[in-house]
């Protein structure tokens, strides 16, 4: 494509924004509209409404479309994820209207998608490229009005009443303020804080918001606070059932910026904005004025981009960071008023994110686990960080797609709710409970007893909705009960047909575990057979957490060979010890200096580096080839929080460590 040549854009989903931005793309100076996607192609006014354009019936039609560059996405926020990541494995550049997505998680799976392909993608926010934003970050960055202090900005109208049938009532789709318009308060908000630090965009530190529910569960009117870090304070609010005023106010020590509908710029074919500046009694109006339509900013910027070969907006445009960024704070409104669209729920969200039935796949390698009958990936996955099931089923799918089916749960993480994500995650994906290896564990301090093991399981079990565990572990040990009586509350659970595999401790001590084998041996009990203590290339020189033991020592490594006991390994990657998060000169993160900073481990580290240059991987990918590369069973649970971290970690499976670079690591 030479610069000459327009980018040759199609539409899916032509609806009134459709509309706009093909005005948006025929007053443009690089693009052609060429093909719209619909469903009904025998719907009136579609060729009035996108004049000479193509109509192609069904959207993959389109995807398939040779004469199609780009595809700017207009469905409703639900299918903004699905097309968007199909487009971009179809080779397509993306322009989706915003929201990108109904969530930062799924946003991130677009841009990982389009990163992989190699294709521009873009969230739709059309006055984040007018020159009038740009002009506003000029004055702020100015110091025109002193130190910003207070932002204040809404997006809201009033629908006249309750209309079931409108996609903004509609909790189906996602509909409400927040996610229709409440983008476009909180990104201008971020924006100017930005602008401030001389940054793009500023997340903000703390989030707080309010909201009114109606009748069909979505938020008709809402406000949140967002507090930055610069301790600037910003008040936005979003309405589909309530007028407002729709300013941009910004008000600093020594004045204040005021900007009427913002996000319209200087109008939808072109005239003046109006920029108002008040110091005292003093008033001053900048006017920017623009004869070219207000979207064909946004279809010049994506064009321009995509030309360029540059794969995002640059500032003040939205980038992948920028929009996750936005999203992540919408997202914290949202659990804030407690609004969770029904699709974001098992009952509606049964297939993968493009759609599609999940099935299990086989580029995981598998391991005979001593005591367990089915085989198990050689990794296992936790999931303990996601705030709800739309967000964990992107990773247990994608895990469960290339082939996991080893998965880490315990009656503590979340108080429950990761063992009803992995619940409902399993029945509404139909995966066949013989395929899965289900950790589970209980007892956790400070409620350590034995007769808490039944009573938690009960829980436990009905939560993940099986009737059984294939491993189980004590969550951690309670020495000031005679080990025997722990031994007799798992092995209860075994003759119950609860755990049908092995069982063990979690942090327990190499002493106390063979007193318990002991303990078995001689009163005919099952005997622990699991162990779940860190293991890493890295050495734990002080608890992540209380009562946390490693086993990465020597003493621990020759006992672990001698024994073969399986031990399932949390943070056998060092929790970002083998990132750029950490070095001799970096002591920003408290964790990893406490927890890893010694010569010994730097010394390993080192190695590591120059391990993965002379195989063109990442020192991240060594440390957990080195724990798989153990003469010993060592099954890493690793927490991906992001797809794009799933696949980093998978990819350094086909490592293959050999005992001479396993000694060589260990210095």
């Amino acid at each position: 494509m030479t610069s000459d040549n327009p980018i040759r854009w199609g539409i899916i989903g032509p609806g009134t924004i459709a509309r706009t931005f093909a005005d948006g793309v025929a007053h443009s100076r690089t693009g052609k509209l060429v093909a719209i996607a619909t469903r009904n192609p025998e719907k009136p006014g579609l060729a009035e409404g996108f004049p000479g354009a193509r109509i192609v019936k069904g959207y993959d039609a389109l995807l398939a479309d040779k004469e199609v560059d780009a595809i700017y996405i207009a469905t409703p926020h639900t299918g903004h994820a699905e097309w968007a990541i199909k487009a971009a494995r179809a080779g397509k550049h993306i322009l989706v209207e915003k929201p990108i997505a109904l969530s930062a998680y799924d946003a991130e799976a677009i841009y990982h998608d389009a990163r992989k392909a190699g294709v521009f993608a873009g969230e739709a926010f059309m006055y984040r490229v007018h020159p009038q934003t740009a002009k506003l970050v000029e004055l702020v960055r100015s110091g025109v009005i002193g130190q910003v202090r207070i932002i204040r900005s809404s997006f809201g109208f009033n629908m006249g009443g309750f209309k079931p049938e409108h996609r903004l009532f509609a909790n189906d789709t996602a509909g409400g303020g927040i996610l229709d318009v409440g983008g476009y308060p909180v990104s201008m908000a971020r924006l100017i804080a930005g602008a401030v630090e001389g940054k793009p965009f500023l997340e903000p530190e703390k989030v707080a918001g309010v909201a009114h529910l109606g009748q069909s569960g979505v938020d008709e009117w809402a406000s949140a606070v967002l507090k930055f870090p610069n301790e600037i304070i910003a008040e936005v609010s979003c309405s589909i059932m309530a007028n407002q005023d729709n300013t941009l106010r910004v008000i600093g020590s020594e004045g204040r910026i005021e900007v009427k509908d913002f996000w319209f710029a200087s109008g939808h074919k072109g005239g003046v904005g109006r920029i108002e500046i008040f110091k005292g009694a003093e008033q001053q109006t900048i006017e920017v004025r623009e004869d070219r339509w207000l979207y064909s900013f946004e279809a010049d910027a994506a064009g321009d981009a995509i030309r360029a070969g540059e794969k995002e907006f640059t500032s003040p445009g939205m980038s992948w960071a920028d929009s996750i960024g936005n999203l992540r704070v919408l997202d914290q409104w949202r659990a804030s008023v407690g609004l969770e669209y029904g699709v974001e729920k098992a009952a509606k969200r049964t297939t993968n994110l493009v759609g599609s039935p999940v099935r299990r796949g086989g580029s995981i390698p598998r391991r005979q686990i001593p005591g367990v009958s089915k085989p198990a990936s050689v990794v296992t996955l936790g999931f303990e960080f996601f705030p709800n099931f739309a967000s964990a089923s992107l990773t247990l799918d994608a895990f469960y797609e290339a082939g996991g089916n080893a998965f880490d749960t315990a009656y503590v993480y979340g108080a429950g709710k990761t063992e009803s994500i992995f619940g409902d995650w399993h029945t509404s994906r139909q995966v066949p409970r013989e395929e899965i290896v289900l950790i589970g564990k209980g007892a956790h301090s400070p409620l350590c007893y034995p007769d808490m093991i039944a009573k938690q399981l009960d829980q436990s079990l009905d939560r993940l909705k099986t009737d059984y565990v294939d491993i189980y572990f004590m969550h951690r040990d309670n020495t000031g009960v005679p080990v025997g009586e722990f031994v007799d509350a798992m092995d209860a659970e075994v003759k119950r047909g609860r755990i049908r595999g092995i069982f063990g401790g979690s942090n327990w001590t190499r002493e106390r575990f063979d007193e318990a084998i002991a303990y078995a041996g001689k009163n005919g009990k099952a005997a622990p057979a699991a162990l779940s203590n860190n293991f890493s290339l890295a050495e734990m020189l002080d608890p992540i957490w209380a009562g946390c033991i490693a086993a990465s020592d020597d003493d621990w490594k020759t006992w672990l060979n001698e024994k073969q006991i399986p031990n399932f390994a949390w943070s056998s990657q060092g929790r970002g010890f083998f990132t750029e998060r950490a070095g001799r000169d970096k002591r920003d993160d408290e964790e990893i200096v406490r927890v890893w900073y010694s010569e010994r481990n730097f010394q390993r580290r080192d190695r590591a580096i120059e391990l993965a240059n002379k195989l063109g991987r990442n020192p991240i990918h060594i440390a957990l080839a080195y724990v798989i590369a153990q003469p010993f069973p060592v099954i890493p649970l690793i927490g991906p929080r992001t797809i794009a971290e799933l696949e980093d970690s998978i990819s350094a499976l086909d490592i293959r460590l050999t005992p001479e670079q396993i000694k060589w690591l260990e210095g």
